[in-house]
């Protein structure tokens, strides 16, 4: 059962990260181009980077309100029917951007990121399933394994959304193909899941939840004496490493002038050396070092090389750097996750990782809106603060966690 379900949750993850992928490369292009329906012609280019930052917000915005109610459900009622029931949000979000793009109504594509977002804590889910089936000494490996699947993911999904978005390849094709593209990936995946995943929950919660659960997190978190240096290390690191990924595009735009085929193909060679290191290089490290000890090295290399990335004026010296990014964000995700699981009870992975899923989201929310103010004036701010953050939260890693034993499992209140 465990090899089956840790299949299972792979393919969820991969198609589900596919269906993010496809759209990365399509944003900054469709906002930037004065040419676009989605917004006036005589639009500046200020007000259309500030618009895009807030539409970036909105998904992780309200998954801050979905995710945690999502978690505890699923330690409730079990992880497969919580699974179907996010992704069946995410084909509903992805039928209606589809449509926004296609009549010029950027209002839909707003309410199709909130449907998206509130429904989109599968990831934590499906995190919890791996810690349901995982030991202590497995899980780093596991979620490993899973940062493979969201790999995978940005290699096909990033360059097939730039190439279905090309109308020079198919006169058809146009901004909304990739979102008609991702609904129909997104509907296959709810009937492999319903068909082919085994259900790992068999300790039961009985958590209260309401509307204002994240916020709760949020307080959770700043409670948990054991955990509250890691979530806040975890905030800065996701906070940090948005500010990269939510305005690579617009600075690729601006830089070398990248198309959003050319985007995706920048982002599909990422995920070819995400997958790479956390299929290939995070399982053989994980059984000779912990995971304080990888992240002890992997974070500081994070910041470095997201500096790195403001050097390059050439698309073949930029090539070089970003296999940097890769494989040090690569190494820090699962180990990161890997830490905090372990410090939860295996009846609460559920609410612990929703917690955590809290906390990232708010993280997630508050780049793309400063991001797209900063980024007018001047277009490397982004990544710049990128990389300090991410560095702040290595110093605090350093000092707060990598010396320290590891604790007994901690009990959320």
């Amino acid at each position: 059962m465990k090899k089956t379900s840790i299949f299972s949750i792979f393919f969820v993850i991969f198609l589900d990260m596919l269906g993010v992928g496809v759209i990365i490369p399509i944003l900054a292009p469709l906002f930037l181009n004065p040419a676009s329906n989605i917004l006036p012609a005589a639009t500046s280019e200020a007000t259309r980077n500030i618009i895009l930052g807030v539409l970036m917000a909105m998904y992780p915005l309200f998954q801050f309100f979905g995710a945690p109610i999502l978690g505890i459900l699923s330690d409730r009622i079990g992880r497969k029917k919580i699974l179907i029931i996010s992704l069946a949000g995410t084909f509903i979000g992805y039928l209606i951007f589809a449509i926004g793009i296609l009549i010029g109504n950027i209002y839909l594509l707003f309410i199709s990121r909130i449907i998206d977002g509130f429904t989109g804590g599968n990831i934590s889910v499906a995190q919890s399933a791996i810690a349901d089936i995982s030991t202590n000494e497995e899980k780093a490996r596991n979620f490993g394994l899973i940062g493979m699947a969201f790999g995978l993911g940005f290699i096909l999904g990033p360059f097939i959304g730039g190439k279905l978005s090309d109308p020079t390849l198919l006169p058809w094709f146009n901004f909304s193909t990739p979102f008609f593209f991702t609904a129909f990936i997104t509907l296959v995946n709810i009937i492999l899941l319903a068909i082919r995943f085994q259900e790992t929950l068999h300790t039961t919660s009985n958590k209260k939840l309401n509307i204002f659960t994240g916020f709760q997190n949020i307080g959770k978190a700043w409670k948990m004496k054991e955990l509250r240096a890691m979530f806040i290390i975890m905030f800065l690191i996701i906070f940090g490493f948005n500010f990269f990924t939510q305005f690579f595009q617009v600075y690729l735009v601006q830089t070398f002038n990248f198309n959003q085929s050319q985007i995706g193909d920048i982002f599909a060679y990422i995920g070819i050396w995400i997958a790479i290191t956390q299929g290939g290089i995070m399982r053989p490290l994980s059984r000779k070092f912990t995971p304080r000890q990888i992240m002890k090295v992997s974070l500081v290399a994070l910041s470095i090389s997201l500096m790195l990335i403001l050097l390059p004026r050439d698309v073949w010296a930029l090539l070089l750097v970003m296999p940097l990014v890769a494989l040090s964000n690569g190494l820090t995700t699962p180990n990161s996750i890997a830490i905090i699981s372990s410090l939860a009870k295996p009846s609460e992975q559920g609410e612990i990782l929703g917690i955590n899923q809290s906390v990232q989201s708010l993280a997630m929310t508050i780049p793309p809106i400063i991001a797209g103010i900063i980024v007018s004036m001047d277009k490397n701010l982004p990544i710049m603060v990128a990389s300090i953050s991410t560095y702040i939260a290595w110093l605090l890693f350093l000092f707060l966690i990598a010396k320290k034993k590891t604790p007994a499992p901690v009990t959320a209140k």
